[in-house]
């Protein structure tokens, strides 16, 4: 299991995927899915690509979905090297083992002559990482909607947790323009780089809350010309979360109070929304949880009960159950040293069949 599943997911790796640009990859995995006979296999216009398991019940379809997105541009080296019992390479984890888990739980099912309460769709969907903003999982709901048994979400790197609320997340890009100028005759006039400088350090002194855990971050600036340019443009992004949307909705208007005194005159300061992830929960009580944590405790594991930013948010913010496992662990997600670690992989695995075999009560 561990070999063959380790070589579909380095596989998939390969073939890069930034998010609007997974296109390859999603007919990769559509060649895959035709490969193991699933029907119903087909593509929708986002990219997210589909496959069916018949089950031998007449229960509500269970919806397993795994994005196929990954963080990294193209050009990235995707060089994959082995160290020990560590496999390092960029998406690997995150979410490349995680796609190709869809497909090994197909074959486990199969090889175990497992017989669902009702049928299995795979789902590896896109635009889950970033500006994505978890459009391939919107479109997914909208498929299916609430005619499910519930949503399975996978991500390779998170076994041992189960995550059982969405984390809110809104996002913006803040642009400061001026006339602009030249740094020693025009100096005193405003800099659109020394205007957002300011406005950076006055949101990230904001104060948030521990509990509901809530956050802020500009992850990304720019703008101007030349070292000796007054900016006459310049721009962030910013990233605010939180587990509670009451507590979102609070920490956003503060920031936007705070974007919108910036304006002066000679100084003009723009927010406009890049990114919306709605949140939600789901009861720890749920079935589908307390199901999670049982497939864990029978594979040895311990359990964590936690929040996330993923594609269960679209599910959960409709009232839909939906919940995330794992497939293995590892490190340094989102950056060119990205690793899982084999050994648990067969527990995970082991996991997903029993959460996916006993879903239908």
């Amino acid at each position: 299991m561990r070999a063959r599943l380790l070589d579909l997911a380095i596989a998939i790796q390969q073939v890069p995927a930034p998010t609007f640009e997974e296109g390859v990859r999603a007919d990769f995995v559509q060649s895959k899915f035709i490969e193991e006979g699933l029907l119903d296999v087909s593509k929708d216009e986002l990219g997210n690509v589909y496959g069916r398991l018949a089950g031998n019940g007449s229960g509500a379809p269970l919806v397993t979905v795994a994005h196929l997105d990954t963080v990294f541009p193209n050009g990235t080296s995707l060089e994959v090297r082995e160290e020990g019992d560590r496999i390092y390479g960029p998406g690997l984890g995150d979410n490349s083992i995680g796609v190709a888990a869809l497909i090994e739980l197909v074959r486990l099912i199969r090889q175990r002559n497992i017989e669902l309460g009702g049928d299995l769709w795979l789902v590896a969907d896109v635009g889950e990482e970033g500006l994505g903003d978890l459009r391939g999982m919107r479109k997914v709901v909208e498929r299916f909607g609430a005619k499910v048994q519930g949503y399975l979400i996978v991500e390779g790197l998170a076994l041992g947790h189960v995550y059982h609320r969405a984390i809110g997340v809104r996002r913006y890009r803040v642009t400061a323009r001026t006339a602009g100028g030249h740094s020693w005759s025009d100096f005193g006039q405003p800099s659109a780089i020394h205007e957002l400088a300011r406005l950076v350090t006055q949101i990230a002194a904001l104060r948030v809350p521990v509990t509901p855990r809530t956050t802020l971050n500009v992850g990304v600036i720019a703008g101007g010309t030349t070292i000796n340019t007054l900016a006459a443009e310049a721009w962030f992004e910013l990233d605010l979360r939180s587990e509670n949307a009451d507590t979102l909705a609070v920490l956003t208007e503060q920031a936007e109070q705070l974007i919108a005194a910036a304006n002066r005159s000679g100084v003009s300061v723009e927010a406009v929304l890049i990114g919306q992830r709605p949140a939600g929960e789901i009861s720890i009580q749920h079935p589908f949880i307390q199901l999670g944590l049982r497939c864990l405790e029978q594979q040895g594991l311990g359990s964590n009960l936690t929040s996330g930013s993923t594609d269960a948010n679209i599910p959960l913010s409709q009232g839909i159950p939906a919940v995330v496992l794992g497939v293995t662990t590892g490190g340094g997600a989102h950056t060119r040293h990205e690793y899982i670690l084999t050994e648990p992989i067969e527990q995970g695995m082991n996991q997903l069949v029993c959460f996916v075999s006993k879903a239908w009560g």
